[in-house]
């Protein structure tokens, strides 16, 4: 790694010092991506004797609240990355997996090409994208959104199809002819996160950049809770970022209300409840966080045990309802601490709501309580797919 792990407060010191003017004016974040990729952050699941951070699954999701502490689009960013890099520290021992070891401690990011704007349904294996057997190699051709992170990403994960229908999956550089990456991302929250379009047109992959899973399937598939929790993570990281801000306010301001319950807002009972609330919500997200992510580590000891991944995915869905409850209810709250002159522009204070609401939409809660209450009430299996 070209920088000591240990660097990492500093670097996420500045980028949460800038992540409200990014936003306002709407600022890519390439230079905050290019400092933690090298301070070694993209290696931090690698084995420390193969080169890497060799940190748990707990601690990496603490590590994605941290991140998400001080920017939720870089938290969202680096998603695909180590959901990515939690499959390959699976695959067997030998030149493929040695490859891609040293291309992640070396500094590679690896970003997505997987949802499709087209009248298929949200999850569906079944892709427009396809990937065509050519000599000794394949031709990519297709179009993907939501290929969040991958703007500034060196590799992009991409699901397709082959022509017999088969699912099929690549990994291609970014930067190989016939790929675009297209900042078009115009969504009201997480601004800042290039989940828009990547285009591959006619590319070229080389067989060992191409994966079929096995003919019929196989186990439930191991890092959906991973990549859902994720996105819970990144939510109860931009809740401290909420209840930062509610301490701000309340510190800072000198009106009240002449109806109001003290001369000075820090003094008012009714706000101060306010602010403790937000901070109740933060610290039970957290832990929420934390007890999932120990759940969802025991994959690792059993990753074609499918009641081990199916009790991941029920932990995952169930903490996902719960902190996209507290991360809304908390961000409205901060309105309430501070007042009209907290809606203004300057302080971005909405942020937060719009942020949280957009990661909360990718999966919407009310489909997870219905497959959570069809589970204990019927016996019914969870989704197999994406979003569990």
């Amino acid at each position: 790694m070209a920088a000591p792990v240990s660097d990492l407060a500093a670097i996420l010191a500045d980028i949460a010092a800038g992540a409200r003017e990014r936003d306002l004016l709407r600022r890519p974040p390439a230079e905050e991506i290019a400092r933690l990729r090298a301070a070694g952050v993209g290696a931090l699941r690698v084995p420390a004797s193969e080169g890497g951070g060799g940190i748990s699954v707990r601690e990496l999701f603490a590590f994605a609240m941290d991140l998400s502490h001080a920017d939720s689009n870089v938290g969202q960013i680096l998603r695909a990355h180590f959901g990515t890099v939690e499959d390959i520290l699976r695959w067997p021992d030998g030149d493929l997996r040695r490859t891609w070891i040293e291309r992640i401690t070396g500094g590679a990011l690896i970003g997505v090409g997987n949802n499709e704007l087209v009248a298929l349904q949200a999850g569906d294996l079944r892709k427009t994208t396809t990937l065509t057997p050519d000599g000794d190699d394949w031709v990519l051709q297709g179009t993907k959104f939501y290929s969040t992170g991958t703007l500034y990403c060196d590799w992009s994960f991409v699901t397709g199809v082959t022509p017999d229908g088969a699912p099929a999956f690549a990994l291609v550089p970014t930067d190989r002819e016939g790929v675009t990456l297209e900042d078009d991302w115009d969504g009201f929250g997480q601004r800042l996160s290039a989940s828009g379009t990547t285009r591959f047109e006619g590319v070229r992959v080389a067989a060992e950049e191409v994966f079929l899973p096995p003919p019929g399937g196989g186990p439930r598939w191991h890092l959906g809770p991973f990549y859902q929790h994720w996105l819970n993570a990144v939510i109860a990281g931009n809740l401290r970022s909420v209840r930062d801000d509610a301490v701000a306010l309340i510190r800072g301001r000198v009106r009240s209300f002449t109806h109001g319950s003290a001369a000075l807002p820090r003094e008012d009972p009714v706000l101060l409840e306010v602010v403790g609330e937000i901070s109740a919500n933060a610290a039970a997200a957290e832990s929420i966080v934390l007890e999932t992510a120990d759940v969802i580590a025991r994959i690792g000891d059993a990753p074609d045990d499918d009641d081990v991944i199916h009790e991941a995915a029920l932990r995952a869905s169930e903490a996902q309802v719960a902190i996209d409850a507290l991360g809304l209810a908390s961000a409205d709250l901060l309105f309430e601490v501070g007042g009209a002159s907290a809606t203004r522009e300057g302080p971005n204070l909405d942020r937060h709501w719009r942020n949280i609401r957009t990661l909360a939409s990718h999966n919407p809660a009310r489909f997870k309580t219905r497959a959570i209450g069809d589970l204990l009430a019927n016996g019914t299996t969870l989704p197999d797919n994406t979003y569990f």
